[in-house]
């Protein structure tokens, strides 16, 4: 699944679009690496995302193509 998609259906991110802007812009780390937005994401990668100052750091623990809100949290862990 690309990183834009699995942003936003974990609800990391409120749209894709935004989600892809971000990854373009550089803001979209994956295990300490800038990635496009068409990065493949895989289980156990660790995604740090840049919103501004503030950084958000997740640890990916399951994909799935779609997901109920309550349910988008078991998508990834939140690390420090």
């Amino acid at each position: 699944m690309r990183i834009d998609k699995f942003l936003k259906i974990s609800r990391l991110v409120k749209r894709r679009p935004i989600a892809k802007e971000m990854a373009d812009q550089g803001r979209i780390k994956v295990n300490d690496k800038v990635v496009k937005s068409s990065y493949d994401v895989k289980i156990g990668d660790v995604i740090e995302v840049g919103y501004g100052t503030r950084q958000v750091k997740a640890k990916v623990c399951s994909i799935r193509e779609t997901t109920k809100k309550a349910e988008a949290s078991e998508l990834y862990e939140l690390l420090d």
